[in-house]
């Protein structure tokens, strides 16, 4: 990484100039934060005494016959609040308080990073305020009332495509405003320096826990480690415990939504025209945009995948080739939904639906004792109405 949060080309600080001075204090608090250990501790004990960790790795038996190799879950969806959400929720909460902030900002897309804002909020006793699109805030109703009930205020945005980014553009605007008293918990590997490497920092327990739980159980690394991309802090949660092994295939899966050539879709990577280096959110990264360089809108079943730029770090990890992007429909998605709940009684959150999706595609390519893990990064609660509709159940 470059100085100034860059990764290859990709990252760094692009906002107005009232948000430099936040923006090192926090880069600096951060670096402070990790090495120390009382931070640590603390951190440690509310991961796993609060939150649960380590979250379960299941073998799925059923799924792993019928593809004909072996399956294994990362079980984010068992962490509370049902999804990977609250590792960084629960690290930047701390980091706030740390430096004597009282409130929480935060954006939220299907919600789960809200509910992890509120909650962690709530365990630190800090204020929160979530931002969140009108368009997701009708989606994703069971999620809104759990943040107002752990006491967040959910501030609606009828703006624009009233989906994540309007929501990201609202919270920006508030931390402008507010910084001397606010911490913005960002949710995904997105946004200026330092966050980008802040949530992956968080976010790294998945995967240093997976590549120990698979060692223990199976005696060597997986074959392949599949992950949905949205803004990318699940997948780059997990894939950082196995960048540095070759023999280990990294597969990032992104809204394919109707399909990219309808362009109703959020696959960033996908090599369409309108997608292309860009900076949105403060930072220089992959975006689909027009050709006169404004925000496309995006399309997914999926709230959580429904934006229109990836994390820099992703941007550069596909550069360098060490991991493959590809993309899942709509349909793809509600297929591996379904199939995952009957054949393991395991419902899916529709983002992580996208990367089991991916598993069909392996039939028959690869060997019967590989090993695939799928992070599944949150549980199907909150898609359980937007699911039903679409499958006619």
């Amino acid at each position: 990484m470059k100085a100034k949060g860059y990764f290859g080309e990709f990252g760094g600080s692009f906002v107005a100039e009232t948000l430099l001075q936040p923006l090192r204090e926090l880069g600096q608090a951060f670096e402070s934060a990790k090495r120390s250990k009382p931070f640590q501790r603390e951190l440690d004990s509310l991961l796993r005494d609060y939150a649960g960790r380590p979250t379960a790795l299941t073998y799925c038996s059923t799924l792993s016959r019928r593809l004909g190799f072996k399956v294994y879950l990362k079980r984010e969806d068992l962490l509370h609040t049902g999804a990977h959400k609250l590792n960084n929720a629960l690290g930047q909460a701390l980091l706030a308080r740390t430096m004597k902030k009282k409130r929480l900002i935060a954006e939220t897309g299907a919600g789960q990073h809200g509910v992890a804002t509120a909650v962690a909020a709530a365990r630190l006793g800090l204020k929160a305020e979530v931002y969140m699109g009108t368009v997701d805030m009708e989606r994703q109703k069971p999620n809104v009332q759990r943040m107002r009930l752990c006491g967040a205020e959910v501030r609606p945005v009828p703006s624009g495509s009233k989906t994540l980014k309007d929501a990201i553009n609202e919270a920006l605007r508030d931390w402008s405003a507010s910084f001397e008293d606010t911490h913005y918990l960002l949710g995904s590997v997105l946004g200026p320096h330092p966050f980008p490497s802040m949530v992956a920092h968080f976010q790294s327990v998945i995967g240093r826990e997976a590549r120990r739980q698979l060692l223990k159980t199976e005696g060597r690394l997986p074959d392949q480690v599949i992950a949905c991309v949205g803004g990318g802090s699940n997948s780059i949660g997990v894939f950082q415990a196995f960048l540095g092994e070759p023999s280990v295939k990294l597969t990032g899966v992104e809204a394919g939504g109707h399909g990219i050539r309808s362009g109703l879709h959020a696959a960033r990577f996908a090599g369409t025209p309108d997608a292309g280096v860009g900076v949105v959110h403060g930072t220089r990264t992959f975006v689909l945009q027009d050709a006169f360089g404004q925000i496309k809108n995006t399309h997914s079943v999926s709230a959580g995948l429904d934006y229109p730029a990836v994390g820099p770090m992703h941007a550069r990890l596909r550069a360098d080739g060490r991991v493959e992007y590809v993309s899942a429909t709509d349909p793809e998605a509600l297929k591996a939904f379904t199939l995952l709940s009957e054949a393991e009684g395991i419902i899916p959150a529709l983002e992580s639906a996208h990367a089991l999706a991916h598993l069909s595609r392996l039939k028959g390519k690869l060997k019967r004792d590989a090993i695939v893990l799928v992070n599944l990064s949150g549980r199907g609660d909150k898609d359980l109405d937007t699911a039903c509709k679409e499958l006619n159940l």
